[in-house]
């Protein structure tokens, strides 16, 4: 408008009386004039909206060019946003300093799998104009990440466990614990625990097990993306004897077997077994007894009590739901730990590594330690013999009953030597003192 004022001024001076000859040099002052003052009335800046970038559950990376300050200082800046269009300064906004040129900054506090909608701002001393409206959605929340802890102080029917929750997927942690069932991959419609809330480490304690018997763990999560489970972890509770001694137990197959030798003084009916010290008396045994090795009790926690076969035979001497093994049970194990059907019923030494398998990790002499694959955890007793009633072989051998008479006089057993890495099957006299490992009925 301004610009047609001067341009008729132009025109008035043409048409004046005292008008000469137009210069060409007025028009130009007349233009610059009407220039100046243009500048110096400001108008809205120009501003564009970037688009948001490094999104996240709550987070997002935005901002903004200033393309035209509008001929006055730029007094402000940042971007406005919300979950309705054309956000403005009633929603949440950043402000992020002066100046024209490119500028960025960062939000936070969103909710994750929305749509928000962002617009970038100038204010000069004119006011404030938007640049376009950009919209974007947040990440949805994630499953949270939790590792089990693996379990202990396992007793007969108690463990403990728990987990540890590093990240909660962008979404709040409701709920937590540990599962477990007595099949693979418990769920949080098995057993479970719960243990609170929110990220970080905690403790479960199980209860209400069942003695001698294999479950399965997992530590859980929940937020609103669902359930997340952590590592798996199996563990066999105890047992008891009637005396209160406790036994460590494994599975193996679908067999499960005490990992200690049975220590009990008495059998299961809580009659005492006679402790057959004498060597005489020793090898003229022909019913129950028991001794330690050298008849030192020290021996107890370790090796556990060398019993004739006579005690193994009664059926009480295990605690109640276990048996002494028969050799069939044993041949079963065997071909568990890979020995071959064709072998099992030979005489002598038979398989390749299945008594290393079966062998500790320390204690045998002589290089004789095992690999203890399975945690059966055999240690070498050594043995009472029946023909003269002395103690033979600690830290070189152990023997095992089986439960099955060969004949009148002898029985089945299973011996490992230190310097072997296969099992022994023969018979020998029932008198004869070794350990007993009971087996789950």
């Amino acid at each position: 408008m301004k610009f047609f004022l001067y341009l008729n001024r132009i025109k008035n001076y043409h048409n004046s009386n005292n008008y000469r000859a137009t210069s060409i040099n007025n028009i130009f002052l007349l233009l610059a004039i009407f220039l100046k003052s243009c500048v110096d009335e400001p108008e809205l800046p120009t501003v564009s909206t970037s688009i948001p970038s490094e999104i996240t559950q709550t987070t997002a990376t935005a901002g903004g060019q200033i393309i035209y300050d509008g001929g006055s200082l730029i007094l402000g800046k940042g971007v406005c946003w919300g979950i309705y269009q054309s956000p403005g300064f009633t929603d949440k906004f950043t402000a992020d300093g002066e100046g024209t040129g490119i500028f960025s900054t960062n939000i936070s506090g969103l909710t994750p799998n929305t749509i928000y909608y962002i617009r970038a701002y100038a204010t000069n001393s004119f006011g404030t104009s938007f640049g376009k409206e950009i919209s974007f959605i947040t990440a949805p929340v994630i499953k949270g990440t939790v590792l089990t802890i693996q379990p202990s102080s396992i007793t007969r029917t108690t463990a403990i466990s728990g987990g540890n929750i590093s990240l909660d997927g962008g979404g709040e942690i409701t709920q937590r614990g540990v599962c477990w069932s007595v099949c693979p991959n418990p769920e949080i419609t098995d057993s479970l625990t719960i243990d609170g809330a929110g990220t970080g480490e905690f403790e479960s304690t199980l209860t209400a097990l069942a003695p001698g018997t294999k479950y399965y763990i997992r530590a859980y999560a929940i937020n609103s993306a669902g359930v997340a489970y952590g590592s798996l972890f199996s563990f066999n509770t105890k047992i008891a004897d009637i005396q209160g001694n406790l036994y460590n137990t494994i599975t193996i197959g679908k067999q499960v077997w005490m990992a200690e030798n049975l220590r009990t003084t008495r059998f299961n009916n809580n009659t005492s077994i006679p402790n057959i010290i004498n060597t005489a008396d020793w090898i003229n045994l022909t019913g129950p007894g028991y001794c330690w090795y050298n008849n030192d009790i020290t021996y107890k926690p370790t090796f556990g009590a060398l019993y004739s076969w006579y005690t193994a035979n009664g059926g009480k001497l295990c605690p109640t739901g276990w048996h002494v093994p028969s050799d069939a049970e044993f041949d079963t194990l065997e071909v568990i730990l890979g020995m071959e059907t064709k072998d099992v019923n030979i005489w002598g030494w038979r398989g390749t590594d299945q008594g290393k398998q079966l062998k500790s990790t320390e204690s045998w002499i002589d290089g004789g330690n095992g690999t203890n694959s399975i945690d059966f955890n055999a240690l070498p007793g050594g043995y009472r013999y029946a023909g003269d009633g002395y103690f033979y072989r600690i830290g070189s051998l152990t023997y095992w009953w089986a439960s099955t008479e060969h004949d009148n006089d002898r029985a089945w057993y299973r011996r490992l030597d230190g310097d072997n890495d296969k099992i022994y099957r023969a018979s020998t006299s029932k008198t004869g003192g070794k350990y007993i490992r009971c087996i789950k009925n």
